[in-house]
Order: structure tokens, then C-alpha cells, then sequence
């Protein structure tokens, strides 16, 4: 029976239970606040994150992680004595962080096989592909049939969500296919959408209650569901309950992930961003 290590990033949003439980080995990214640099979900949790952005003259900015960093996760599967590791890694066009993975495979492919998949997402969009790999790697599956089902899942995975600023991904270059909706911040709450690994207009809805029922909406074109997650950075107790009642609709084969956006995704959405992650059946 094969043993296979999972390694993922930060950016998955990844709870930290769920890691735990499935023996996945997140790298982190690092986040900057001016000449300030912190180890995400080391040194900076989202809920200081959060806090430091309003306190902050400054947006933060985040940095892909080293190749050193994703080398030590590998050579800690090998002294674990694993037979391979799978990395899934956030959308190569939205970081250098799958070009990171690449080069620490190839320094170690002497000692341990490594393969590496651009999920071509973000958040739990990310996460819950690597949730759904980590629960076949505990049967025994090979490192071929993780690759395998991992890359069935890249067209049946995505996020939909509504932010309340577009000052952070404009600023942060993020905005993508969105730049349309730049001019018209005051007068609308945006929709956005990962669409061919970067973020996309999905909408748009002048009320927050509209735009969270319109999220919920988008996500239930995709039913049905085998994984359904709800993230949130800053976001008020009465969005969250309202979005989760409104996926609680949405047919799912497992119960639905509701959890944090950390400092990564966070960094380039901005406080209030709030959105419904899935995988198709």
C-alpha cells in the first residue's frame, strides 16, 4: 500500500483541523506590512491580520515561498518514510508559488518522486481539492492516481464571491478580467469569480443582501456538489449565518467546510470579502 504526502499552501485557506486530520503539509507564504514580514498562520493569524489591516497605513503584500521552503516539506515525507508526495499548489498565474514546488521537486528527485498540480485556484477552491486528494491518499491510492483525480478536479472546482473594495486587488494587480467594474466601486457590490486561474467579474448587485443570494445562486448552478465550503475575512456573524442559510440549499455530498480567509487571499480581497468554494460531484 502506498504512502503518499499531500503538501499544499496557505493560500488554500486550509482549516488547520482538517490538515491535521489528513496529514497534509501546508507551506507557508509570507506576508509583508511595509518593512514588517510575517509567516503566514505562523506568525500571523487572520484574525491579527485582519486587525493590522485597519491599523495600517499600508496594503500588505505577499510573497510566494521559497523553493527551500517546499524542499524541506519534501525531505520531511521522505523521514516520514512516505513514497511520494503530491503538491497542490494556488493558480500559477496569480503567484510564483507552483514555479517554487516545481524547482524543489526537481532538487530532490533523487531521494523522493514528486509531482506538482496547479489547481488553477485560490482559498478552499484550492483546499477542498486537497481535502478530497488526502482522504484517497489514506487508502493506499498510488501517487499516479492521486495525480490522476487531482487533475479531474481542476474543471469541477471554483469560488464565487462578493468583496466590498476592489482597492486591494487593483492595487495588488489581481484584478484580472474584473477592471470593468473599476470607476463603479462606490455604486456596486461586486461579484468575482476564479475563471482560468485568475479573478473574473461574476456580477454585479447593488445591496449586499443581493449579492451574497446572488453567490449562492451562481454556486447552485453547479449542483450537485461533492464539497461545499463558505470563507470569510472580516466579514460581520450576520453575512456569514445569511450566506450559510442560503447554501444550505445547495446539495452536497459532505457537510459544508465554513472557515477563515487568512492573510494571503485576504492580502489582494480585502476585509468583507465573503464566498461560497466547491467541487462538483
Amino acid at each position: 500500500m502506498a504512502r503518499i504526502r499531500v503538501v499544499t499552501d496557505s493560500a488554500s485557506d486550509l482549516p488547520e483541523d482538517e490538515a491535521r486530520r489528513l496529514g497534509i503539509d501546508v507551506v507557508s507564504l509570507t506576508i509583508r506590512f511595509g518593512q514588517e514580514e510575517f509567516v503566514d498562520r505562523v506568525d500571523l493569524t487572520p484574525e491579527a491580520f485582519w486587525a493590522k489591516c485597519k491599523s495600517s497605513k499600508t496594503l500588505p503584500e505577499t510573497s510566494a515561498p521559497s523553493a527551500g521552503a517546499f524542499q524541506a516539506a519534501y525531505e520531511r515525507a521522505k523521514a516520514d518514510g512516505c513514497d511520494g508526495v503530491l503538491v497542490l499548489s494556488l493558480s500559477s498565474l496569480l503567484s510564483a508559488t507552483y514555479q517554487a514546488a516545481t524547482l524543489a521537486a526537481a532538487a530532490v528527485s533523487e531521494q523522493i518522486e514528486v509531482r506538482v498540480v496547479d489547481t488553477q485556484n485560490v482559498s478552499m477552491g484550492q483546499g477542498l481539492i486537497a481535502i478530497d486528494v488526502a482522504e484517497l491518499a489514506a487508502t493506499g491510492a498510488t501517487l499516479g492516481e492521486l495525480y490522476e483525480r487531482a487533475e479531474s478536479l481542476l474543471d469541477k472546482s471554483g469560488v464565487v464571491g462578493a468583496i466590498d473594495t476592489l482597492e486591494h486587488l487593483i492595487k495588488g494587480g489581481r484584478i484580472g478580467g474584473a477592471k470593468a467594474l473599476i470607476g463603479q466601486v462606490l455604486s456596486i457590490k461586486p461579484l468575482v469569480e476564479l475563471k482560468g486561474g485568475v479573478v473574473a467579474e461574476a456580477g454585479r448587485q447593488r445591496t449586499r443582501a443581493k449579492a451574497l443570494t446572488a453567490v449562492a445562486r451562481a454556486t447552485a448552478t453547479h449542483a450537485p456538489l461533492r464539497r461545499l465550503a463558505l470563507v470569510h475575512g472580516a466579514c460581520t456573524d450576520a453575512d456569514v449565518t445569511t450566506l450559510r442559510t442560503l447554501a444550505a440549499d445547495i446539495k452536497s455530498e459532505f457537510p459544508i467546510i465554513v472557515t477563515d480567509i487568512g492573510p494571503v487571499v485576504g492580502t489582494h480581497a480585502g476585509p468583507g470579502i465573503i464566498a461560497l468554494t466547491y467541487v462538483e460531484s
